[in-house]
């Protein structure tokens, strides 16, 4: 199943265009990610990330939705 993850920019790494990446934390794991589809995406944001790539923003209120869901089918356990 593929699935999108959402996690919080912690710190931009590169704002080169289409090489723009973020350190994003996932709950406490951390991994760097493209951003570039994401240019208004800022440190302290939430973005949805599918393999490697976040591909939307989304508020915090419904990043926390997505985790406990997630942890509700136990797919958490996939991110470590």
């Amino acid at each position: 199943m593929c699935l999108g993850i959402p996690g919080r920019i912690e710190e931009i790494l590169n704002l080169a265009p289409l090489e723009r990446t973020a350190r994003v934390s996932f709950g406490g794991i951390t991994k760097d990610i493209n951003i570039a589809y994401v240019p208004e995406a800022v440190v302290g944001d939430y973005v949805i990330v599918h393999v490697g790539f976040a591909i939307s923003r989304v508020d915090e209120r419904e990043a926390q939705r997505i985790f406990d869901y997630l942890a509700q089918l136990g797919e958490l356990e996939e991110l470590e």
